[in-house]
Parts: C-alpha cells; structure tokens; sequence
C-alpha cells in the first residue's frame, strides 16, 4: 500500500522544546532520528511534522518529553496553525477516547488546530503507549479521525521509511513475524498451563523483543509476553465469540474495509486478514494491523463497515 508524498513545504514543529504560541510554517529541522516505512502519505494540503520522544516522557497533563527521535505526519492546510496545549484542556471525548482505547498512557503533548479566524477545526495528540509514541487526529467536537502516520527524520522527504529502521516492516515483508514452533518454550508451557484449548493462529516480536501471540478458543485473543516468555497481559479481540474464524488474502477484504484502514491508519501494515462465520453466515471480517509499532485488531462487518477497534500493544 505506496503512496505518493506531495507537499508544497513542510511545517516543522520542534517537539523536545515546550511549543508555545502557533507553530509557524517553516522549514526547519530539530531532534535526531532513524526510520523505516515503507507506504507514504498522499496529500494535497501542506503536510506537518511533530517531532516526538519514545522516552523521556512524563505523565498525564504534567509536562513534555525530552529526547526526540521519531515525528508525526499531521496534514495542515494552508492559513492553519497549532496552539499547545495541555491535557486538562482537551475536550472531555479525546480524554474519554485515549482512556478507553489506550489504557496506562503518558501523555506526551497535544495542539489545537485553528485556522486564520481562530475556528478550532481539530486537535493533534501525541501519546507513549507501551513505551511507543502515538500520534492521533481529532475532530473540533473531539471525535476521533485517525492515527496519524510516523517517520524517523531522516525519511520525512522520502519514501517514509528505510531498510532496518524502526519502521522496517512497511516493505510488508513481516520480519517481526515469528513461527508458532519458534516461541520460547516458556510461552509454549503457559498456554499448556493456561490457556490448553487455545490454538494459536500467529505469533510476533514485539519493537522491545517480547511477543504477542495471537489464539482463538470460541473468541479471538491477543496474549503478551517479555523479552524472556514472562506473560505480560491477555486481552479478548473484537469478534464473535462463537464464530467460525478462517483466514483471508489481504485483497480479499472488502473494499470499504481496505479504504477505511488506509484513511484511518496511514502506513498500516497488514499482519492478518479472518473472515468471520456464524452458522455458516458471513458476519463480518477482523484485520489484525501493525502501525507505527503499535498493533490494532480492527472489526468490520459483512459489507466492509467499520465496527470496533482494540489496541493490542
């Protein structure tokens, strides 16, 4: 899933600073960074970035991070600016959001967007979950619009990523993907001790070294491990819990679903595609996604609508 980069210039907002005021368009260049990615961003508005920290980052409403080395893509049109602002002062449906959606997040910084009159028309929030930064897209009334799409400094003018950067899985060759027969034999012996109905579907190395193991037993379900096979967490996946559960081809997805994870998460990479039966009736599809190394399993219906989303690390 390519696309095309196009921007007229580029807004650089320098993130390990404490932004204040609009962050003016210019063309400038702040923190250090690596990356990897490999589809890019189509726009015709002027495209933005905000340097984030994967460290360094303090906890909710309380201040900004310190050691930048990724940034966020955020398309602003022309006569737009961003305004920081803090956590307290995002609307109550952005806080209900990251609360619901990203249990135990830092917040890292957040913007209104406004445009020349002074109209509030969104807000950027930058997150670190799990030890990885998030940057998000919302409406004026807060409504969620989507992830917005990461790179490393080096790749912001480029193709969005590079060979052995972070984002090294955008080429869609799933390096992270690990063989069920190749999982430690600590992981093995707590699903034998835990979960022994469990079949296990797939399995992935986290951006940290740990594991998430992907199984079904009438639901579908996301199991976390450390580095070492330590289990972390276990967490139900949106889809029925009775349902037959058979695995697709990417281009087998409806194309309302195709279209709603390159609009919503952009440089999604497709880790798995099921197809969900219920007494021998199609209900629905589930497309389990890397983005920005922060894996989601999102439920469609029959038709390719959106249903739910559940992050799972």
């Amino acid at each position: 899933m390519k696309k095309q980069l196009k921007t007229t210039y580029t807004c650089l907002a320098a993130a390990a600073l404490i932004i204040t005021g609009a962050s003016s368009c210019k063309k400038e260049v702040s923190g250090s960074a690596t990356i990897s990615g490999s589809s890019t961003l189509a726009t015709t508005s002027t495209s933005s970035t905000i340097a984030v920290a994967t460290s360094g980052a303090t906890t909710s409403g309380s201040g900004n991070a310190t050691t930048d080395s990724v940034y966020v893509i955020h398309n602003c049109d022309r006569g737009q600016h961003r305004d920081s602002v803090a956590a307290s002062a995002l609307p109550a449906a952005v806080q209900t959001y990251l609360s619901t959606n990203y249990s135990g997040y830092i917040f890292n910084k957040a913007f209104v967007v406004k445009d020349t009159t002074g109209t509030v028309k969104g807000y950027v929030v930058i997150i670190n979950y799990n030890g990885k930064p998030v940057g998000l897209l919302f409406g004026a009334d807060g409504t969620f619009t989507k992830v917005l799409e990461q790179r490393e400094k080096g790749d912001i003018d480029g193709p969005g990523w590079h060979r052995g950067g972070r984002f090294d899985h955008r080429d869609g060759q799933h390096r992270d993907t690990v063989a069920i027969t190749a999982l430690p034999a600590a992981i093995t012996s707590y699903f034998s001790a835990n979960y022994a109905s469990d079949t296990l579907i797939r399995a992935y190395k986290t951006i940290d070294s740990g594991y998430v193991v992907i199984s079904k037993n009438g639901g579908v379900y996301a199991t976390l491990f450390s580095s070492t096979g330590a289990f972390i967490k276990r967490s139900s996946l949106p889809a029925p819990v009775n349902g037959g559960l058979v695995s697709v081809a990417d281009a087998t997805l409806p194309s309302a679903a195709l279209n709603y994870l390159s609009t919503t998460y952009p440089n999604y990479v497709l880790d798995k595609g099921v197809s969900i039966t219920v007494a021998g009736t199609l209900k629905g599809y589930i497309a389990m996604i890397n983005a920005n190394n922060t894996r989601y399993c999102v439920a469609f219906d029959a038709s390719g609508n959106f249903v739910a989303v559940k992050t799972v690390w």
